[in-house]
């Protein structure tokens, strides 16, 4: 199973739905505070386009921006 992490920032509601769904089902992955890491702020801001969407999603080389949790686990499902 390739690496999964998720790049989330405090009173980001939609990070919590996100992880603690992901925990739900099982799905394990690094979890990552842009807030508190700035230069994986930058990583994500790389990917999307020059803005800090959260939650962003980096699977293996590929990224989801905003993902739903069955977003996540079909691109998980497909490596």
């Amino acid at each position: 199973m390739p690496d999964v992490t998720v790049y989330w920032r405090p009173m980001c509601g939609y990070c919590e739905v996100l992880k603690r769904t992901l925990e739900r089902r099982g799905v394990a992955y690094e979890s990552v505070d842009i807030w508190a890491d700035r230069p994986e702020a930058e990583v994500v801001k790389t990917a999307t386009g020059g803005d800090e969407i959260v939650p962003t999603v980096r699977i293996g080389n590929r990224f989801l921006v905003n993902p739903s949790a069955d977003e996540v686990e079909a691109l998980l499902d497909a490596a």
